[in-house]
This record gives C-alpha cells, sequence and structure tokens, in this order.
C-alpha cells in the first residue's frame, strides 16, 4: 500500500541562533490523518521547529511545503487561513473573554456575510451565520470537555481547563495542520484521556495531520501512530512507537538506558 503523501512537509530545515546550531538539515512531513510524535531532550530544537513550521521564525535554510505547495515565505496569519492551527507551551487565551468568544472569534476571520451594512441592519444571512458559529462552537466544548465553561472568563481558569480551551479554540475552525505544543501539560489524569480523544477523533474522522511536542512519553506512545526524536538539532530517529522504545540510540539521548 502507497504512503499517502504529506500534508505539511520541512525540508531540509536549519536555523542558527549566534553561535548556537538549533536545527540542522531537518526534514518532517505529516500526513493527512496521521498522529505525529515529536519528542527529545531540552534544548533539541523541538519548539524551534515549531516556530518554522507555523511561520513564526523564518529558517536559515530548507523549505515547508503544505499540500505541496510552498509556503516558507508565508506568514503565520496565511498559514493559519489556509488550516494550520498550533498551540504553544504557555497559554495564548483573551483572558478578558469568555471561552465561548475565545472559539467565536477564531471563526470572525471568515466574515459575517453582508460586510459592515449586514451588521447594522441584522440581515438574515448574517444572524445564521452567527448562529452556526455559535453552535459549532458549542459542539468544540462539548467535545473537549468543558461545555460547562462556554460564559466562564478564559482569564480565570486553571491550567489544565485552560490548556482543554486553547485546544477548543484551535480546532473551532476546522484545521488541516494541528501543531500541539506540550498539550498534556498540567492536566489532569481525565482531561489527558479527553485529549487524546479528541486529537484521535480530529485525526480519524475530519482527516487533520496532527504533530505534536510533549515530554509525557508514555503519553506520546499511546496516542501517536508514529515518533520522530529530535537530539542536538537533527533527527536522531523516526518510527512507529515500538520501534522508538527500542531503540538504542534513543534510549541512550532521551528514554534512559536500563
Amino acid at each position: 500500500m502507497t504512503a499517502r503523501p504529506y500534508v505539511l512537509e520541512g525540508s531540509g530545515i536549519s536555523v542558527r541562533f549566534g553561535g548556537v546550531q538549533a536545527l540542522t538539515g531537518v526534514d518532517l512531513g505529516v500526513r493527512a490523518g496521521e498522529v505525529c510524535g515529536l519528542i527529545g531532550p531540552n534544548g533539541a530544537g523541538k519548539t524551534t521547529l515549531f516556530d518554522v513550521l507555523s511561520g513564526i521564525r523564518r529558517p536559515d535554510r530548507g523549505r515547508m511545503l503544505l499540500d505541496g505547495v510552498d509556503i516558507t515565505r508565508r506568514s503565520p496569519v496565511w498559514r493559519a487561513r489556509h488550516g494550520m492551527r498550533r498551540t504553544f507551551q504557555r497559554q495564548q487565551l483573551f483572558g478578558r473573554l469568555s471561552v465561548a468568544e475565545n472559539l467565536l472569534v477564531a471563526q470572525e476571520w471568515r466574515g459575517g456575510g453582508g460586510g459592515f451594512a449586514a451588521d447594522l441592519v441584522g440581515s438574515p444571512a448574517r444572524r445564521r451565520r452567527e448562529r452556526e458559529r455559535r453552535e459549532r462552537a458549542e459542539r468544540v466544548l462539548a467535545a473537549c470537555g468543558i461545555g460547562a465553561l462556554g460564559a466562564s472568563y478564559a482569564g480565570g481558569l486553571p491550567v489544565g481547563q485552560a490548556r482543554m480551551a486553547e485546544l477548543a479554540r484551535a480546532v473551532a475552525d476546522p484545521p488541516r495542520v494541528l501543531l500541539l505544543d506540550e498539550p498534556a501539560s498540567g492536566l489532569s489524569a481525565p482531561e489527558r484521556e479527553r485529549l487524546a480523544a479528541v486529537v484521535r477523533r480530529l485525526a480519524e474522522e475530519e482527516s487533520c495531520a496532527v504533530l505534536l511536542v510533549e515530554h509525557d512519553v508514555a503519553f506520546v506512545m499511546d496516542l501517536c501512530t508514529r515518533v520522530v526524536v529530535l537530539d542536538l538539532g537533527t533527527v536522531l530517529a523516526e518510527g512507529a512507537p515500538a520501534a522508538i522504545r527500542a531503540d538504542p540510540r534513543v534510549r541512550e539521548a532521551y528514554l534512559g538506558v536500563s
């Protein structure tokens, strides 16, 4: 069976910070419907790679492709509007808005139908679009296990709920590619199970390509279908979770030698 092409692909990515080579010739791709884990010790270059893939940082060398189209010079906004979404290690919610309003903001870029005039007169098209967005927000919040928090101010949420709210906002407008940076950090065991269920559903039912960075190796090995290991800015190993667990180079560099 021929493997599906990559939805998002980075080729030969290199980034240097002064005298520090953060990434060197990294090749990485994620396919539709795949959950791929990115692991490695601190300083391996994981967040730098995420910054490059999401458009926050331009690489010194290499390029990124989205559905085969070169997006290396495209902005983070352009990438987001073409289906790439990202969460961060530190929560980036709009704290003064409610949780539901955070999800509505994520959908607002598509426009309301009819422009400013339609807003003023409350046109049927505008009201219908607004109703659809609110219904979508309610469904996503329920799927993320925080349906009861829609009216709560995002800035007052504890860490676990804030992470789930940020995930909900990232998928409020259906993503093509989802980049999750330490999504399980601060979550309780039930919240981690909910997170895993949401990610699996996105991959399986909506054919989303998911790439996640996470230090909880057990969580990664259970959730992901493929794992990539970074070490000192290069790809050390890549493969199925079982193969990564058994790889002596990975055990020495990251997992620990028994």
